[in-house]
């Protein structure tokens, strides 16, 4: 009753930028009662704990989006009220994978083994699935993106199966580009120590945000594309509970929906892209 209750909706529309310390926080504590209390099983619960966080400000967040698609009758009005939860969903993922990064970075490794190894599994599973069988980049490019759209539906389906069901999902992505940035981060910490000796702060602090860097040049969008997703079905969810579906605005609901899931699809392409044709120039 303590985590859950620091904000609402309205706030967090007003503050977005308040999401990302409360998404680090939220991170941050799951991660020491997974440990504490179901240390086994931690790199499941602790993203099972920052979900039980952010469940009711979620659900709240849904309820108001879709009482505005029933006051609003312009489609870019109701994209531009969409966009205030967005943006505060966004910065409380940045805050979720601060928090997991900073952890993964700083713990001893076979705490991070441990608290991390789904995870951690996870990517092997990709790298090798990406490495297996892609031949050249349009086929790399097909195997991100149609992977990014099943994720997608995903998270459409549990938004409108489980309302923020779909936090779940998200969260847990956090977790996985967590586990990436800070094996990236610890790898280049021991190249680095390997070739010139000690590290300073500046040092840590490069390798920290080139980390970052790294997976959110394309790692935002795909976010994004799922956050809007997940609002897209939270909204029909919702209609459905509040028995919007008897009256007549259900089709602007379901228009509004459709909208919402056609510009998640065109925003995971962007991302695909930038993942296959961009980020490798720099990385």
């Amino acid at each position: 009753m303590v985590l859950e209750s620091f904000i609402s909706p309205i706030k967090a529309e007003n503050r977005p930028w308040t999401m990302l310390f409360l998404g680090f926080i939220y991170a941050v504590v799951a991660v020491f009662l997974s440990l504490w209390i179901f240390k086994q099983y931690s790199s499941l619960v602790m993203v099972f704990l920052t979900v039980v966080a952010v469940v009711p400000l979620v659900y709240n967040t849904l309820n108001m989006e879709e009482e505005k698609d029933r006051q609003l009758k312009s489609e870019m009005s109701l994209l531009k009220e969409h966009s205030k939860a967005l943006k505060f969903f966004i910065y409380m993922f940045i805050g979720f994978v601060l928090g997991f990064v900073i952890l993964y970075i700083f713990l001893p490794p076979d705490l991070v083994k441990l608290l991390f190894s789904s995870q951690l599994d996870t990517i092997d599973s990709i790298n090798s699935r990406v490495s297996g069988k892609a031949i050249d980049t349009t086929n790399i490019f097909a195997q991100i993106f149609l992977n990014n759209i099943k994720v997608l539906m995903f998270c459409i389906f549990f938004a409108f199966f489980y309302g923020a069901g779909a936090i779940f999902i998200l969260a847990w992505n956090a977790s996985v580009i967590s586990a990436a940035i800070g094996t990236f981060i610890r790898d280049k910490i021991g190249e680095y120590a390997a070739s010139i000796g000690s590290l300073n702060v500046f040092n840590y602090f490069y390798l920290f945000n080139l980390g970052i860097l790294r997976y959110f040049i394309h790692g935002i969008p795909e976010i994004l594309a799922y956050f809007i997703g997940a609002l897209a079905g939270g909204i029909i969810s919702v209609a459905m509970i509040n028995h919007d579906i008897e009256s007549e605005r259900f089709n602007n609901i379901m228009m509004d929906a459709l909208d919402l899931t056609m510009l998640a699809i065109f925003v995971l392409f962007v991302a695909a892209l930038v993942e296959v044709f961009i980020t490798p120039l720099f990385f």
